[in-house]
């Protein structure tokens, strides 16, 4: 317990601050100049600690409203020390996607239970509309779709952790360039599972969905590595 105190403590000032404010939405957060009379900091030091607040997503700066806490996210902790992780070493998105994967397939069928039939018919249009892109007379890559789809499955389990770690995935899926993979056979091939997943959700047959999703997972790595992909040339 005293290790845990420890680790409370270690947050900035500013950071201690905001978290003790209310939670509502678009909370705003008195001036520098009155919070360094407030907290006995000097504005200098709170400049310093409010632009980590914002790198974390925790914040908002605008010259017009000035400073306004966000609700939480794990999303830019998370994509700011992959994309560090990723620029060093890019075999750290390889360990970083294996980590996403055994979070998706551990979440699947708490998140696929929750999700409603609107949620259902929605998961159905995005199919729909990357095969249309797909055989289009000019061909385009559903990649919206496709983060899209996977979002929204784990949506509705409202954790934030979880969400951190699979929207700052896509995040750095699109900054590797994975997004503008241009190997028609294969996007065939990963919507092919996505029908399918989307399909046994409709049908109430999980396990056909579960089976779906952990077969497709590995296909991202049976392609070409993160580096080369960045110079393919998109469909448009």
């Amino acid at each position: 317990m005293v290790h845990d105190r420890v680790s409370l403590d270690k947050i900035s000032d500013f950071m201690k601050y905001l978290a003790s404010c209310e939670n509502s939405e678009g909370n705003r957060i008195p001036p520098l100049t009155d919070l360094s009379q407030e907290l006995g900091i000097s504005v200098a030091s709170l400049r310093e600690q409010l632009e980590v607040a914002r790198t974390f997503g925790l914040v908002e700066v605008r010259p017009k409203t000035g400073i306004r806490k966000l609700p939480y996210t794990f999303t830019p902790a998370v994509a700011n020390s992959l994309a560090y992780a990723v620029r060093t070493d890019q075999n750290f998105f390889r360990s970083f996607s294996d980590f996403r994967n055994h979070i998706e397939t551990a979440y699947w069928y708490q998140a696929v239970a929750l999700l409603t039939p609107e949620d259902v018919e929605k998961l159905q249009g995005l199919v729909k509309s990357a095969f249309a892109k797909l055989h289009g007379l000019r061909a385009q890559i559903p990649h919206s779709e496709h983060r899209e789809l996977h979002l929204m499955i784990f949506r509705r389990l409202n954790n934030p952790f979880v969400m951190g770690i699979l929207e700052a995935y896509w995040e750095i899926y699109e900054a590797v360039g994975l997004d503008v993979y241009t190997d028609l056979v294969y996007l065939e091939r990963v919507w092919s599972y996505h029908q399918r997943m989307v399909d046994s959700i409709s049908s109430g047959n999980f396990a056909a969905g579960y089976q779906a999703l952990t077969e497709h997972t590995d296909l991202i790595f049976q392609r070409s590595r993160p580096s080369s992909i960045q110079n393919r040339q998109k469909f448009e």
